[in-house]
């Protein structure tokens, strides 16, 4: 796809490709400040999670971001019911700690293909915003840390830069601690 200078609001221009995302879509609807940055995303892809490529920690080496600031989004079920959470790249998600967050009692990882139904995104390119159906969000706390971060713009090799009172807003999400406090993910 073709790069193409769009100009916005946000007294800024920014390259985007062709195709728009609906978190694009609803980032620029709701007028908020944002950039978007491309990066050629790792072509290797697998289901099974022991062989899929790190997206999260590829994307921001690519963008010279510190991981801290880059947000993975993962889906998990917690007491049956699909969610989104949304980490820091170098962390993992406590799953105890996300039941908790929402009151529920178990929390696990969805199944790729039951993310990508609920939320019409590829893993690795799954976004907390447009997703196909409306889920809950969490983001962990550490997001407040940080002028700015940045999350999947709803397709690999596309990162949304915001800051994050405008992400948990659009989310409609609430901040909680569910990240481990060591470890990478």
């Amino acid at each position: 796809m073709a790069d193409h200078r769009e100009h916005t609001g946000n007294a800024y221009d920014r390259t985007v490709t062709a195709a728009a995302t609906p978190a694009l879509d609803l980032v620029r609807r709701a007028g908020i400040t944002h950039r978007v940055h491309a990066y050629e995303a790792p072509e290797r892809h697998g289901r099974d999670r022991d062989r899929r490529p790190t997206y999260g920690s590829d994307a921001a080496a690519a963008l010279g971001v510190e991981p801290s600031r880059m947000f993975k989004t993962l889906v998990a079920t917690v007491d049956e019911r699909l969610v989104l959470a949304v980490v820091p790249v170098d962390r993992e998600l406590d799953l105890k700690r996300l039941a908790t967050a929402l009151a529920g009692r178990r929390a696990a990882l969805a199944e790729p293909a039951a993310a990508e139904r609920a939320t019409g995104q590829v893993v690795g390119g799954i976004s907390p915003l447009g997703s196909r159906r409306p889920l809950p969000v969490v983001v962990d706390v550490s997001v407040s840390d940080h002028r700015t971060v940045f999350v999947s713009a709803g397709r690999r090799g596309l990162q949304l830069e915001l800051a994050p009172d405008d992400l948990v807003r659009l989310c409609s999400a609430h901040s909680a601690p569910i990240a481990r406090d060591q470890g990478p993910g």
